[in-house]
């Protein structure tokens, strides 16, 4: 008994240690990648704790190196978009203008149960009052209600120094356009972390740090 409280309180410790190291707080803020780690280091942990004969480090080296494998898809993911697009996924578009995307909705495999679901959740009853959807890739719905008049929320235009070619489409903006208000400030697209705007040409630039480059 004694050796299985230790084990336990082992494992306890080490699981805590490798969620904060993953730095999520929740469950529903882990991606795809994340939350299979998270079922694995799970899986493990308990197979450790129910064969008293296995040893020790049967246990502890899997779950270390899995979250060392997450930490370094991490990396790889942040540096790289195509790669974390791959991975993680990218935000989709439900409803754009008060109008359903059904073959979206039928591409994500979202029933409009789910939809309605989770626009109670953000206190709205009505689909007609809603602007703009979008899963985000956690799984996670935002709703952009209608405002008097419409208006349509910023895109993103450039993320981490490349044009983001489907939300310059929805801002319903051009290249040139871009090009000419980095110039206006001086800016490279490549030196740009994020760079917002909306249909009315308001925008916003956020240059990448230095210290981080």
């Amino acid at each position: 008994m004694l050796i299985i409280t230790i084990r336990t309180i082992i494992l306890y410790l080490l699981i805590v240690f490798s969620l904060r190291l993953m730095g999520k707080k929740q469950l529903g803020e882990l991606q795809p990648s994340e939350l299979v780690t998270t079922i694995m280091v799970s899986n493990i942990a308990t197979l450790a704790l129910e064969e008293a004969s296995m040893p020790m480090l049967m246990g502890v080296v899997p779950i270390l190196m899995i979250v060392c494998l997450d930490v370094i898809m991490s990396g790889i993911t942040l540096k790289n978009t195509r790669i974390r697009k791959v991975v993680s996924g990218s935000a989709r578009v439900i409803i754009s203008d008060g109008v359903i995307d059904q073959k979206e909705l039928k591409n994500l495999r979202y029933t409009i149960d789910d939809v309605t679901e989770a626009m109670r959740e953000q206190g709205i009853f009505d689909i007609s009052q809603i602007q703009y959807a979008i899963v985000e890739t956690n799984g996670k719905i935002n709703f952009l209600q209608k405002e008097a008049p419409p208006k349509n929320p910023p895109e993103i235009i450039i993320r981490d120094g490349e044009i983001n070619t489907d939300g310059l489409k929805r801002a319903k903006l051009g290249e040139g356009w871009v090009k000419k208000i980095l110039k206006e400030n001086g800016a490279e697209i490549s030196s740009v972390f994020i760079m917002s705007a909306d249909s009315d040409g308001k925008y916003q630039i956020v240059v990448k740090d230095k210290d981080l480059k």
